[in-house]
């Protein structure tokens, strides 16, 4: 092909250099440019109307109910009865008749001592006894005998005196001599040591062969029985709450624990409920001076023996009156430095942050003394997607599942200790 040919007919352009691409925008491009105007735009309103969608979250209104507070204090478990068992006889120990830390009841063989030495003492004694009542018969005879012959004149007054004397002197011998008896027999008995009460028996401290003292000479310690059905708890309660609860009991609101039975439970360590119920039993006359504290005392039952004297447990006592109160999930509740707040929905859907009084806990939710009302709806899931004046997308939650509380936890009038 010629030059001409080459002229007439130019090669098809592969690419536009940017001279061009300028050109065509500048002069005949416009289209292009509003093309890519328009797409640019169209992505930045639907990023624009993604963000600004609010975020959901779940609210609930708080739940009304009627409520007691409580008061918990730390106590320590102590056995209505305690008994250190001695033997009460001196001897050599023949058998020991209980297993180390069994269930003992009242009456059951614990000890032998040997017996042989007070079985002696007893015979000793039964013949003393024989022979004073032989010579107060005699003496009762001769009476007899003096008060006929006094009436002919056999025998005089004084002889009569005297013999009625001889009688009351064997009398008195007699009743020595049966003492005597009794304590011998006595003796005997105590070589068979019995345990006083019934409860958990510790380890024998004496083994069979060993020699033991009796009370006459500082009695020896064998072991020891602790009553376990059922316990004491004792606690000390501070002064602040007894001033409380007394004005309670000054306004009639709540019976006093020195006239009434008041209730309470105990939380043992590692549980997180009340596992055991009882009443409150004592209150002492005075208040400790070193820790202004009132030691109060509470009987609970022990069926299942699973406390011991010594334990350590929660003792919770009504601490009010029943009062209507509005409770939430302690999980809505948000702290801002030194206050707890709340985030409520408002009708327009904005987050406004409330200060609120909290509560003790009641059956898992807290009461709010002060800062709500029954139809505000509370956040409860999705705090950290609301944020405070700003919207939101409010979801109701479900009703909340209550464990069901311990018997007994909605008692009628509270304990004033």
């Amino acid at each position: 092909m010629s030059a001409t040919d080459r002229t007439e007919y130019p090669a098809p352009a592969t690419r536009l250099d940017r001279g061009s691409f300028r050109r065509l925008v500048r002069c005949g491009g416009a289209p292009i440019g509003m093309l890519f105007a328009l797409a640019l735009a169209g992505c930045d309103e639907k990023a624009q109307s993604q963000a600004a969608a609010p975020p959901p979250v779940t609210v609930a209104q708080p739940v009304k109910r009627t409520v007691t507070d409580w008061d918990e204090f730390t106590g320590r478990f102590e056995a209505i009865q305690e008994v250190q068992v001695r033997a009460r006889v001196g001897g050599f120990v023949n058998s020991v008749e209980f297993k180390d830390g069994a269930i003992v009841r009242a009456g059951d063989l614990l000890y032998i001592i040997d017996p042989r030495p007070f079985e002696a003492v007893v015979l000793q004694a039964e013949g003393q006894l024989a022979d004073a009542r032989g010579k107060g018969e005699l003496a009762k005879r001769d009476l007899e005998r003096g008060l006929n012959l006094v009436q002919t004149s056999a025998v005089s007054e004084q002889v009569v005196d005297q013999r009625r004397q001889a009688l009351q002197a064997a009398r008195a011998a007699e009743t020595q001599a049966e003492g005597a008896l009794k304590a011998a027999q006595l003796n005997v008995e105590f070589t068979h040591v019995l345990a006083p009460i019934t409860g958990r028996v510790s380890r024998h401290l004496v083994t069979p062969g060993n020699l033991v003292q009796g009370s006459e000479g500082g009695s020896t310690l064998l072991t020891s029985i602790v009553s376990l059905d059922p316990i004491y708890v004792y606690f000390d309660v501070d002064e602040a709450t007894y001033q409380r609860n007394s004005r309670l009991w000054f306004e009639g609101k709540r019976p006093s624990s020195r006239d009434t039975s008041n209730p309470v439970q105990v939380t043992l360590t590692g549980e997180t409920k009340p596992s055991h119920e009882g009443k409150m039993d004592f209150l002492d006359n005075r208040l400790d001076v070193s820790t202004a504290t009132l030691r109060s005392r509470a009987v609970i039952p022990n069926k299942d023996l699973s406390i011991l004297p010594g334990q350590f447990g929660r003792v919770r006592i009504i601490g009010s009156a029943p009062y209507e109160a509005l409770l939430i999930p302690d999980t809505a509740v948000a702290t801002d430095q030194s206050r707890k707040i709340v985030f409520v929905v408002k009708d327009d859907n904005t987050v406004e942050a409330r200060p609120v009084v909290l509560g003790p806990l009641d059956e898992g939710l807290r009461v709010i003394r002060e800062g709500l009302k029954a139809e505000d709806h509370v956040i409860v899931d999705g705090l950290q997607r609301a944020r405070v004046g700003a919207k939101v997308t409010p979801q109701m939650a479900k009703p909340p599942a209550v464990d069901k509380p311990p018997a007994g936890d909605k008692p009628a009038a509270g304990a004033k200790p």
